[in-house]
């Protein structure tokens, strides 16, 4: 039997989850292996290294495959997108090798990579538009990463919330950092208490559970400027009240890579205190 003496501390909790989190940061594919975020045209968009194609990859992946690696089709009416290969190209999707042609998938939620030595590369839809994104698993971003900044643990800023839901589930027009707008289901929001003021965060849904993009006023001092993020794995029932830990407070992707476009968060969702808890970001860096 565990003694209370030998249970975990919520210090070890948060440190269990922070280790979790940048293990998946530095993970093959991560976000610190993006290299490139190439828009593509409606029909056939060729791709590589070389200067005559329509999608020119990094210099440094040159050698990587021939200087054509294929045609990525995009046919916005069927809304498909598909990988043609070059005579003699073979990519890696899933441990399995292939060659010719292959549909691609476009779902944010379940990003379809295909591979070749270190060359990855897979395809999101956003609003009917078509993006490649690029990843090298030797960027020297992934290899010299130091690794996270964070405040100390704080059980302070870890508050009871109540899940309060809008009679009918609305949206959010997010806008991203370049500009870009999105609608996202808001099923409710979060209201708590800490240190003696009442907040609220709009709530964004994600699968079962809620997403919280929010700013506060160390953004641009001690942590990222645009805002950060917040999860829960599970939607709360009306008026249920759960925990809200801002010590698992994250940077979003595009604070480590320029190809990305993270959400802002809505006005109402930027609160005037200083949130001194989760993880910090230095520009220097």
């Amino acid at each position: 039997m565990t003694s209370s003496a030998d249970a975990p501390s919520y210090a070890d909790e948060i440190q269990k989850w922070r280790a979790t989190r940048e293990e998946k940061l530095r993970a093959e594919n991560g976000w610190l292996t993006l290299v490139g975020r190439y828009p593509l045209k409606d029909g056939a968009n060729t791709i590589g290294t070389g200067k005559d194609n329509d999608v020119v990859f990094p210099a440094v992946l040159k050698g990587t495959g021939p200087e054509r690696l294929g045609t990525v089709h995009v046919d916005g009416t069927a809304k498909t997108v598909t990988l043609k290969l070059a005579t003699g190209v073979s990519m890696v999707s899933g441990g399995k090798s292939f060659t010719g042609e292959r549909v691609l998938g476009t779902a944010t939620t379940k990003r379809d990579w295909v591979s070749l030595d270190r060359l990855s590369m897979h395809t999101i839809e956003r609003d009917g538009k078509y993006v490649l994104r690029l990843a090298d698993n030797e960027s020297p971003v992934r290899k010299n990463f130091p690794g996270c900044k964070w405040y100390a643990p704080d059980e302070s800023f870890r508050v009871r919330a109540k899940f309060v839901p809008y009679p009918e589930e609305k949206s959010l027009s997010i806008v991203n950092i370049i500009d870009e707008v999105s609608k996202q289901p808001c099923p409710g929001y979060a209201e708590f208490t800490l240190k003696g003021r009442t907040h609220r965060l709009d709530a964004i849904k994600e699968g079962e559970g809620l997403f919280f993009v929010f700013g506060d006023e160390t953004a641009g001092d001690t942590t990222y400027k645009p805002g950060r993020f917040l999860d829960i794995e599970k939607q709360p029932a009306a008026n249920e009240t759960f925990t809200l830990d801002f010590n698992k407070a994250y940077n979003p992707p595009c604070a480590f890579s320029a190809y990305t476009t993270c959400p802002l968060p809505p006005k109402q969702n930027v609160l005037n205190t200083r949130f001194e808890a989760g993880e910090k970001f230095d520009a220097k860096r």
